[in-house]
């Protein structure tokens, strides 16, 4: 859901500020699997995926091994960190930067975020994923956890199932942030708005029914209020 739902959002970003037919070159940044990546190579577009963990990046070679000639062409994996872009990359080098999932591990977010901005060539677009931190209480409040649902009020760090440190961000703190790396917020949107506090186990709909779970789940994603209480935010900034 999350993936279908971010592509849709990404693709109405990308052809409303580039001509149609232009094949963009794009930087995934911590692409994991390279779901994202090999979508937009498959959409004509030159794609470069960084990727620092190993086994997310063999994951993401196996799946490129799968793709028609033509497409795996149009890939390059590189074994990095985000933080580390200005070793490998040129300022300016890409039309579009991906940064899905990434900032919630990182401790020196604006400065990942402004080497990420440096990136980008004049009107490129920045795309990022993040734990919606002015929503944070509303999951654990749904579940009866009162002591969470308090301290994720004031407190945008937890610790997930893995023992790491993961935190939210909220949307007016990466709006300054975002104007401060010349890179201002454009649009952004909502994502997982009634599906993330679904059960583990929960039955996941097919069919028809999958269709119009994703129809909802998109228009909630742009409407308010409801977008305002997604479980991850997908903002949009565009280089000045």
């Amino acid at each position: 859901m999350r993936q279908e739902l971010v592509s849709l959002q990404l693709e109405e970003q990308i052809s409303g500020r580039f001509p149609v037919g232009r094949r963009l070159r794009v930087l995934d940044v911590g692409m994991a699997r390279g779901t994202q990546a090999l979508r937009l190579a498959r959409a004509g577009h030159a794609v470069t995926g960084l990727e620092s963990d190993p086994e997310m990046l063999a994951a993401a070679r196996a799946e490129l091994a799968g793709e028609p000639d033509g497409i795996r062409e149009r890939v390059r994996f590189v074994e990095g960190d985000g933080v580390d872009t200005g070793v490998h990359f040129k300022p300016g080098a890409f039309d579009v930067v991906l940064c899905h999932g990434v900032l919630m591990r990182v401790r020196e977010r604006d400065a990942l975020l402004a080497g990420l901005a440096r990136m980008l060539a004049p009107g490129g677009l920045l795309s990022l994923l993040v734990r919606n931190g002015d929503a944070a209480a509303l999951r654990p409040g749904q579940a009866g956890d009162w002591r969470a649902a308090l301290t994720a009020f004031d407190q945008l760090t937890r610790t997930d199932e893995e023992g790491l440190a993961v935190r939210a961000d909220r949307l007016a703190d990466l709006t300054r942030t975002l104007a401060g790396i010349a890179a201002p917020l454009h649009a952004w949107y909502g994502v997982r708005v009634f599906t993330d506090g679904a059960p583990d186990d929960a039955q996941a709909p097919a069919g028809a029914e999958l269709d119009r779970l994703l129809a909802a789940e998109e228009r909630a994603g742009r409407t308010d209020p409801y977008r305002c209480v997604a479980s991850l935010l997908h903002l949009c900034g565009v280089r000045g």
